[in-house]
């Protein structure tokens, strides 16, 4: 590599339009194309064999700049370093980068609601991954993974096989941007970290404590006579046999009064499918009542603007009712089932979809088009007709007998 440095002038470098290269010393060159546009490249020798990398288009960066730039990388060659290799490495962005690249190229796609991102965001944050977050994502190992859920695999196993599963995906994410080398993922499980990891158990879910389907009428009896919204959401979502969630965030824009349906948006449902409830005639007066003090869209307005009551004033007022210990919200579901299943006849997949659940295998789904609207309302009519008028004889005392 020649010493002689600056060779080159501004005015040179601004008027040469013949195709070539112009050497300014030191490695540095100016390259000139056929159609005269003008590029700053860096040479050297490695192991002898020249290597060229680009240092910029002019007159972008101007012959001050490329000498800045060619004096770096005689620094790292001198070093034994390759100015070439170094400058991917700090174009290759941080895993934390990769993390909002990721969350925003999925926001469209793949999001159910901002709280699903969020949950993402958090996981794949300062919370848990803290250690790896201002890593170059091409240098994250197996070692980096581990040292993320080692901490937590046993305490919060399910957090832990969520981060992991989480942690795989932006890797692979990256991979598919070109800022990672093909190969084995790092954070991959199976013939991965499964063989790292102590094996544990399989996650499972404890039941939603749930009322028996025997006591449910008693329980709408007491349910009616409290008053206020709280009381009136709960008895609308166990007689539409839905989530709490899907309830408490239902409007008046989803609700078509003159066919007694109650239309929930993919984006608002767990299964991220659209699901058509009937409205049973209960569940209507319900609505009637919440009409006469409509404030907005909501159906059930809380206390804070523009915003739903919250699940938790209907967990609170079981827990004043004293059924909190025998049943929760999500529970109810579970007495709708049951009661479907032992005292009626209705087909089996009808009231699966009642519950908004999925029946039968993929081929059977993709032919199954019809949502069965007409046949579930039959379902919903005799659930309404046994909540608010079954058997109570005794029952009000049976809640307590659970004690």
């Amino acid at each position: 590599m020649t010493r002689q440095l600056n060779r080159l002038n501004d005015r040179r470098v601004r008027n040469e339009s013949r195709a070539g290269r112009l050497g300014d010393g030191g490695g540095l060159a100016l390259q000139v194309s056929a159609s005269g546009s003008r590029s700053w490249v860096f040479m050297w020798k490695s192991d002898g064999k020249r290597t060229v990398m680009g240092l910029g288009a002019y007159p972008t960066v101007s012959l001050a700049e490329a000498r800045e730039k060619a004096a770096t990388c005689r620094k790292l060659v001198a070093a034994g370093v390759n100015p070439l290799a170094e400058s991917r490495k700090e174009a290759t962005p941080t895993f934390r980068e990769v993390v909002d690249r990721f969350l925003d190229a999925q926001r469209l796609a793949s999001w159910r609601n901002a709280k699903h991102r969020d949950q993402w965001k958090m996981t794949l944050g300062e919370a848990y991954c803290a250690r790896i977050l201002n890593r170059k994502v091409d240098e994250i190992g197996t070692a980096d993974v581990l040292s993320v859920l080692k901490p937590i695999w046993q305490s919060k196993a399910e957090t832990a096989s969520r981060l992991r599963g989480r942690i795989e995906r932006v890797l692979a994410f990256a991979e598919g941007q070109g800022w990672r080398r093909e190969g084995k993922n790092p954070a991959q499980w199976k013939n991965g970290l499964d063989a790292i990891l102590p094996q544990r158990r399989k996650l499972t879910r404890g039941h939603h404590r749930a009322l028996p389907y025997t006591d449910v009428p008693a329980f709408m009896q007491r349910l009616g006579a409290a008053i206020g919204t709280a009381p009136r959401a709960l008895e609308f979502t166990i007689l539409t046999a839905t989530r709490s969630g899907e309830a408490v965030g239902a409007t008046w824009s989803e609700i078509d009064l003159d066919k007694k349906v109650w239309t929930i948006a993919p984006s608002r449902m767990k299964a991220g499918r659209q699901h058509r409830i009937p409205l049973s005639d209960p569940a209507l007066r319900i609505l009637e009542l919440m009409a006469a003090v409509r404030e907005n869209d909501l159906v059930f307005p809380g206390q804070k603007r523009n915003k739903p009551i919250s699940a938790a004033s209907m967990e609170m007022l079981l827990r004043r009712m004293q059924v909190k210990q025998f049943g929760t919200i999500h529970g109810f579901r579970s007495s709708f089932r049951d009661w479907a299943g032992d005292a009626t006849a209705f087909p089996r997949e009808v009231i699966e979809q009642a519950l908004a659940h999925r029946v039968g295998d993929a081929t059977e789904i993709a032919y199954r088009r019809s949502d069965a609207l007409e046949r579930r309302r039959a379902v919903m009519d005799a659930w309404a007709d046994y909540c608010c008028g079954g058997d109570i004889d005794g029952k009000v005392v049976s809640i307590a007998a659970h004690r």
